[in-house]
């Protein structure tokens, strides 16, 4: 059950402590697109994520879109954010992590995932060993196969509750 439990809980992507990431060696940020920055029906981020990404790397983030939708859904995120993106990155899957360490010379220590789902975004994060946060979804409407996930989520988060290992809204880091 330990691969479904994030290292950090928060509200949204502006409840995160990126100081904190920061004083512990975290130096890329590798975040999800869909229903952790935007709605998926959203086509362009808004001036509030602008703002944050640039405060982002002012403070020296490198910062990676991280999905597993398509080139054409990243694509408009990543050059009005002017960060680079990774699409189709079969997350849970490990390769495309571990790419992204190797290309760009990061240790686990170094790189944190930011998502919305235990299923893909930190199962595939604690696979590679890398410090993940999970965010709660921005909407309530998700894509076709999430939706699926999430009937699964729901069943693993109540195991979860049982055991007192995880209890979504209570928040930490």
């Amino acid at each position: 059950m330990e691969k479904y439990i994030p290292d950090i809980y928060q509200k949204s992507i502006y409840a995160i402590d990126y100081q904190k990431l920061a004083s512990r060696g975290i130096k890329c940020l590798l975040v999800d697109l869909d229903n952790t920055l935007v709605a998926t029906t959203i086509k362009k981020p808004n001036q509030k994520i602008k703002n944050l990404f640039h405060d982002l790397k002012e403070q020296g983030f490198r910062i990676i879109l991280f999905s597993n939708s398509s080139k054409h859904r990243l694509k408009p995120f990543g050059d009005e954010l002017e960060v680079e993106y990774c699409y189709r990155a079969f997350k849970p899957r490990s390769k495309k992590y571990r790419n992204i360490m190797q290309n760009y010379h990061l240790e686990e220590s170094q790189v944190a995932m930011i998502g919305d789902q235990l299923l893909t975004d930190i199962v595939g994060g604690n696979r590679v060993g890398i410090t993940t946060i999970l965010v709660n979804p921005v909407s309530n409407h998700d894509g076709f196969f999430t939706r699926f996930n999430r009937m699964y989520e729901r069943h693993i988060l109540k195991k979860l509750r049982e055991r007192t290992l995880f209890t979504k809204g209570k928040y930490y880091d």
